[in-house]
């Protein structure tokens, strides 16, 4: 028996759906927002209608009959924390996302999107792998300071389908393996994945700087900068996230012109980008103690994970740990897919979302 998926996934400016016949991708499309239309609406819950519009009409506009769909699989939103795999889409999840979410995001709006869908096409809808899933062990959830305990929020998507992908690669179970997975991309995030359990993280506010995202800066620095009334607190927001990382020291976050600069002889972005594999380096470093070095693998995936020159870079500092695999992109509609497609041939459990 053979399984249509159809995969959702809303960014800041695009809605990216997917339509997959068992493991084979039919057809992926980037549906674009432009900022014009995005800026008419005063919150992100406010663009579903709108959103939900254009992804109707483009599945129309591809011919594709929801009612012959098997499932619709949606990228998980800011829920509270939940398990990593999937999640059955019910009304209490659709309440949280819409509103209670943890934070804004583009990403609430996945599930209202396809819990539509399959309502209308009597199937199931599940959301897969949501950024706030969260095993981190009881010590790995201290900070140093009480009020703030550290939070799983990370690239779990991605990194547990490349780890998923490489231990199956190497006739090996996910569950019986210690692999630590660097997500580089807009923001970059670390994950153990420690024999099958995502253990331990660093996030993308905790860790490496990135092309848009500042990672670990100096608190006692960080806090005079906000005190000194210099900024308010959006702009500080937006220079942790937005405007950090290779945006506040080179003026881009496209990693292919990090790279021509460099070629093109400048000393500080050759500086710039290497401190950013140092760093990356590192958080797989602080990682790798966790498991007393005891580490089968390490993946290097993400968008810029393409770029050789960085993921060198990263190499040659952390191979003498564990063998070093690099696979690219982003991979997320075909993470999306292949999880409902493992539940819907009974090889996971999907579960029912409470609160």
């Amino acid at each position: 028996m053979s399984y249509r998926i159809l995969a959702i996934n809303p960014g800041s400016t695009s809605t990216k759906i997917s339509l997959y016949e068992d493991e084979k991708e039919i057809f992926t499309k980037k549906l674009e927002h432009p900022l014009n239309i995005i800026e008419k609406f005063d919150s992100v819950k406010n663009q579903l209608q709108m959103r939900k519009d254009i992804v109707v009409a483009s599945l129309e506009e591809n011919n594709v009959d929801i009612k012959k769909l098997s499932a619709v699989v949606a990228r998980g939103g800011m829920l509270p924390p939940v398990k990593p795999g999937a999640y059955v889409i019910n009304e209490l999840m659709i309440d949280r996302v819409e509103n209670r979410p943890i934070m804004e995001h583009a990403s609430n709006l996945a599930a209202p999107i396809a819990y539509d869908i399959a309502q209308k096409a009597g199937i199931p809808a599940y959301i897969y792998d949501s950024v706030m899933a969260d095993e981190l062990t009881d010590i790995a959830r201290l900070s140093g300071m009480p009020e703030i305990p550290r939070i799983s929020s990370s690239h779990v998507l991605n990194t547990r389908a490349m780890a998923m992908k490489a231990a199956n690669e190497r006739g090996r179970k996910y569950e019986d393996m210690n692999i630590i997975v660097a997500h580089l991309g807009g923001g970059i995030s670390i994950n153990l994945h420690e024999k099958g359990r995502i253990t331990d993280i660093i996030s993308d506010d905790e860790g490496p700087f990135s092309p848009e995202r500042a990672g670990r800066v100096p608190c006692r620095e960080l806090i005079n900068l906000c005190y000194e009334g210099k900024y308010n607190r959006d702009t500080m927001q937006r220079k942790l996230r937005g405007n950090g990382g290779l945006r506040a020291y080179l003026n881009t976050i496209d990693a292919r012109e990090v790279e021509k600069m460099i070629h093109e002889g400048s000393k500080k972005a050759k500086l710039v980008y290497e401190a950013m594999a140092y760093q990356i380096a590192k958080g797989i470093g602080e990682l790798s103690t966790v498991t007393e070095g005891k580490i089968d693998l390490i993946i290097l995936t993400g968008g810029i994970a393409y770029s050789k020159m960085l993921t060198d870079c990263i190499s040659k500092r952390v191979s003498f740990i564990a063998s070093v695999e690099v696979l690219a992109g982003e991979n997320e509609m075909e993470s999306l897919a292949f999880g409902a497609l493992r539940v819907l041939r009974g090889e996971e459990r999907a579960r029912e979302y409470r609160e």
